[in-house]
Formats: structure tokens, C-alpha cells, sequence
């Protein structure tokens, strides 16, 4: 399998665009997959620049319903033509980062005819599955509390149902890819104990310092999963597990390429 960062709040290349926002392209032994579209269009303009043509992407999967995960939706369907798009049915919440700022996806789109909808658990076959665990206890503390939907007239703390993991499983490997994690990355280790985590890790607002960053790291270092994270992470974050992890955690900008 190969994974292509197309699109990372950092650039390791000054041809490459970098947004707020994160976007990935896989192509295992038998899928070429898009992973999220980042904010904006920009993700496109990478991947052309990276040789890759995602014109000839088979699918597409939204891991949650948040403006710098699929902000590029439209991009999407307008540059391909044939590929369906796999979102969890809460997808369209009307998500918000504090009262007033809308977070959320283009309302617009939700009656698009290439997007589909699925429950908690979805085979997208040969090795491919999603799921939400929103079924399962959440044993170690979520993160993104900031954060809400508006619901019944009154905003009301995200439970985070609209967000999907894709898990694949290809030659004994259990490989593990999550936008942001804000169900919470320890969860994640619980429920799915993958070979390999790829993602966001949502611990951005948490003191580099602090204690709770520091029990979160020791639970990933005894886990024995290898790493590979970005975006909500946290640069600062990332340093301080990465003192911890050692090689185990890789840090991915915008047009690294990884080979499992």
C-alpha cells in the first residue's frame, strides 16, 4: 500500500499548497481511494502536481463532517466523474466551533446523487470497512468538547456520530485511517488495536507539557501500533510524543509519500 499526503497544514515542498485541512490518497493492492478533501480545491492542484489523477479514483470516503475534511467536495465530483463518495449518515450535522462559527459541510451538497450513506458499520469490500463505533464505550476521554451541533434550536456538545474510520486489512496488516480522532486516539487503540494508526490526532489544544498529553503518549507507546500523524495533532503535541514514540511516530505533510 502507498499513501500520499495531498494535502497538510504544512508543505514539505514550496510547489505544493498547504491548507488547514487534511486530505490523503491510497492506492492498495487493489483501490485507488481518496480519503477527505481538505478545505478547499487545493488538494487537486497537489495531487496533479504529484502525478496523480484522481480522475481514476474508484472512491472517495469523508471521515466526518467538518468544512477542512470535506471542504472539497465539490472539487471531487467535478473532477470525477463516476466515483461515489462514502459518508456516514450524520455527515450534514450542522456542526459549530463555538456559537457563531459554522464548521460544517455545504449544505448544498447533501442531495448529490454520488453520495452515499451508510450506518455505524460499512464492507466496501476486499479488505475495506467502515465504522463509527458509535456502538462502543468510550473508556479514555474524547476530545473536541469545544465543539457542538446545533440541534433543536439550542447547540449541544458533538458526540462526533458523523465521524467514520476506514480500516484495511492487506497482507496480515491491520492499517487504521481517522481524520481527526476526536472520539478520542486511546479509543481508537481500544477498540481496533491496528498494526498501523494513520491521522489526525486532535490533541492541539492540549498543554505539550502536561500531564494528560503525557498519559495519552505513554498508552500509545505501550500499544505497539506504529504512527503516522498530521494536522490536528499538534506541532508542539507531536514533538512531545515524539520523545516518547521515538520512530514509531512520523509526522506527514503535504506530498510525503509512505509505503506499507
Amino acid at each position: 500500500m502507498r499513501i500520499w499526503t495531498l494535502m497538510e497544514n504544512t508543505s514539505g515542498s514550496a510547489a505544493l499548497k498547504a491548507e488547514h485541512g487534511l486530505s490523503l490518497y491510497l492506492e492498495t493492492g487493489t483501490k485507488r481511494i481518496l480519503f477527505d478533501t481538505g478545505q478547499s480545491g487545493a488538494f487537486w492542484e497537489n495531487a496533479e502536481k504529484l502525478g496523480i489523477d484522481l480522475a481514476q479514483a474508484e472512491f472517495a470516503v469523508l471521515s466526518h463532517g467538518h468544512y477542512d475534511h470535506g471542504g472539497g467536495l465539490r472539487r471531487f465530483l467535478e473532477g470525477n466523474s463516476h466515483a461515489p463518495v462514502y459518508l456516514n449518515r450524520h455527515t450534514f450535522l450542522p456542526c459549530y466551533h463555538g456559537p457563531d462559527r459554522y464548521i460544517g459541510l455545504d449544505q448544498d451538497l447533501k442531495s448529490q446523487p454520488r453520495l452515499h450513506f451508510v450506518d455505524d458499520v460499512f464492507s466496501l469490500g476486499e479488505g475495506l470497512e467502515l465504522r463509527t463505533c458509535n456502538d462502543r464505550q468510550r473508556p479514555y476521554q474524547s476530545q473536541g468538547g469545544e465543539l457542538s451541533v446545533f440541534s433543536g434550536g439550542n447547540h449541544v456538545p458533538d458526540l462526533f456520530l458523523h465521524e467514520q474510520y476506514l480500516l484495511v486489512e492487506e497482507e496480515g496488516k491491520r492499517i487504521l485511517f481517522s481524520g481527526c480522532s476526536h472520539k478520542g486516539i486511546c479509543n481508537l487503540l481500544h477498540w481496533f488495536s491496528p498494526d498501523v494508526l494513520i491521522g489526525g490526532f486532535h490533541l492541539n489544544k492540549l498543554d505539550p507539557k502536561g500531564q494528560e498529553l503525557y498519559e495519552i503518549g505513554q498508552i500509545l507507546k505501550e500499544s505497539g501500533t506504529r504512527f503516522y500523524t498530521c494536522h490536528c495533532t499538534g506541532q508542539a503535541q507531536y514533538e512531545a510524543l515524539s520523545s516518547l514514540l521515538g520512530q514509531r511516530l512520523t509526522y506527514l505533510s503535504t506530498g510525503m509519500c509512505i509505503e506499507l
